[in-house]
């Protein structure tokens, strides 16, 4: 499992903290040092089943001056682009993905 983490995020580090102690195997990746490419975040989108504009942090977004009414392939620019605007933190598995928020929905 990858773990997409900020640790500057507090709920990134209540999920991270969570996951230990359930004693998952995840392999942890800094995604503002290491952003995801077009091709990740569209097969991040297809496990989570949601489209671009769900996985934005809108408060960022609007800070950046990003069209939120953009098409999907316009959004899915702006989070290559902006790291920052992804929704933290998400555990992706093979087949699936969520996003904790809360951070206990990890443990689903």
């Amino acid at each position: 499992m990858i773990y997409l983490h900020n640790p500057r995020c507090s709920k990134s580090r209540q999920g991270l903290a969570l996951l230990e102690a359930a004693g998952k195997d995840i392999t942890i990746r800094a995604y503002l040092d290491k952003p995801l490419n077009e091709q990740e975040i569209n097969a991040l989108l297809t496990k989570l089943n949601k489209s671009p504009i769900d996985i934005i942090r809108v408060k960022e977004a609007k800070a950046l001056g990003v069209n939120l009414l953009a098409d999907d392939a316009k959004l899915i620019m702006q989070l290559v682009k902006n790291p920052q605007l992804l929704e933290r933190p998400i555990l992706i598995k093979e087949r699936s993905a969520i996003v904790g928020r809360p951070p206990e929905d990890l443990l689903k």
